[in-house]
């Protein structure tokens, strides 16, 4: 502590920390009386080590940090966008003295998952031998962010985002320290809230930013937006806004209309709709609408989703935008994925018809002895790597089996070539026998 602590002003988002568990808003599924994390910390209970996943901004620190406070054990933090295996050395040490005086030691890692994968397994034996209780915090969903063994050896609790209830006691408390009400109309307190998307943190700094702005009438929506110089988009993620936005943008890649897929796109982002969510919408259109067609179109999207995820915003628009242009202008086919409907339906009316024994391996003697792969013709025995083997269940073969009807558009044309290459070739192989 410095001279100067006392006088530097404080975030309000610091001031209005809680100080117990009990006060904790939105996450009552863990901390409530039967939560996972209060049980933990009743007479009797154990602080095991687990992970908080959720969004910015809903408290995985104040939970962590708490938890410490209310089973008396010392608590160290440290991020993993600062640290290394270095810091952690040093955490172990002392906790490993803590421990001889009877004191057991909370390491909280905030971002977790910013670890490479020999820092995680660093952590292992001590979290396993019980030198640390380790907490850790991510944003990123543990089952791909985080090593298995790690993982096997914490529980996970997901948090929620402030709904709009929770968002509502937050807001209260702003005014209860503040001692006054917020200067806002029904529908732009409603809108404040909207703009914070589930973030606490984020809500609490616009509450104070509105606080500041010392008005003495209530502001309504377009006051407020032109106060903070935030828009206020008229756009509900968890309601009919956000389908329809999202229908709008779907349809508009599946029309090729590329200045649409973009506008729509735009649309949903300005608004603070997740990128993620557009990104699924494009793996989805790549593979439903433009298929075989454009084989590219999946990769070009999964590319940009992990550019994204790697780098983020600013730059992260880049390559939503490139991704929307590609999927948007490459030829389309729904060939692919109605094929396997067909296979699916055929599939659920014949299951039971036992395969061919050809194409079946034979690795035991008795297998062998029911003909099990007896007459199976290897494929790259035969000239152009094709033997024109029946693979269908012989009850199967006098049925219409043609799922995959490729179009003559794209990529597809040489596919559709590629098939009736190869349908010649079976007649006239068959013609033969």
């Amino acid at each position: 502590m410095t001279l100067f602590d006392e006088t530097t002003p404080r975030p309000l988002a610091d001031e209005l920390r809680p100080e117990t568990l009990e006060e904790v808003i939105g996450q009552d599924h863990l901390l409530g009386e039967n939560g996972p994390i209060a049980r933990m910390l009743v007479p009797g209970g154990t602080v095991g080590s687990f992970i908080l996943w959720g969004p910015p901004g809903v408290g995985k620190t104040t939970i962590a940090r708490l938890v410490a406070t209310s089973a008396k054990m010392e608590f160290v933090q440290l991020s993993a966008v600062m640290s290394g295996i270095a810091d952690l050395r040093k955490v172990f040490e002392t906790a490993k003295s803590n421990r001889t005086i009877g004191r057991q030691t909370i390491l909280f890692i905030d971002e977790l998952h910013r670890f490479n994968r020999s820092t995680q397994d660093a952590l292992l034996p001590h979290v396993e031998n019980g030198t640390v209780i380790l907490i850790g915090a991510t944003t990123e969903n543990p089952s791909f962010s985080l090593v298995a063994a790690l993982l096997s050896r914490l529980k996970v609790f997901t948090l929620n985002p402030f709904d709009a209830a929770s968002s509502e006691l937050l807001l209260v408390r702003v005014e209860t320290f503040a001692g006054k009400r917020l200067p806002l109309t029904d529908e732009a307190r409603a809108a404040l809230i909207n703009m914070a998307d589930g973030d606490g943190r984020y809500l609490v700094g616009l509450a104070g930013d509105v606080m500041a702005l010392g008005e003495t009438g209530d502001l309504d929506i377009g006051r407020l937006s032109k106060a903070l110089q935030k828009r206020m988009p008229i756009y509900d993620k968890a309601q009919d806004g956000h389908y329809n936005l999202l229908s709008c943008f779907h349809k508009s890649l599946r029309g090729s209309d590329v200045d649409a897929a973009l506008y729509w796109g735009a649309r949903m982002v300005d608004a603070g709709e997740d990128p993620t969510t557009l990104f699924r919408r494009l793996a989805c259109a790549a593979s439903e609408d433009v298929g075989m067609a454009d084989p590219n179109a999946m990769p070009q999207v999964i590319a940009a989703w992990t550019a994204f995820e790697r780098i983020g915003w600013p730059e992260g628009r880049l390559f939503i935008a490139q991704a929307i242009v590609y999927v948007a202008t490459a030829p389309k086919s729904n060939a692919s994925y109605r094929s396997f409907d067909a296979a699916l339906e055929m599939a659920r009316q014949t299951g039971s018809i036992p395969p061919p024994k050809s194409i079946l391996n034979a690795p035991t003697k008795l297998m062998k002895d029911l003909g099990y792969h007896e007459g199976y013709k290897y494929d790259h025995d035969y000239p152009d790597a094709y033997s024109g083997q029946e693979f269908f269940p012989e009850e199967l073969r006098s049925k219409d089996t043609r799922f995959y009807k490729p179009q003559e558009r794209g990529f597809e044309r040489e596919t559709l070539k590629r098939l009736e290459f190869w349908q010649r070739l079976k007649r006239e192989r068959a013609a033969k026998e």
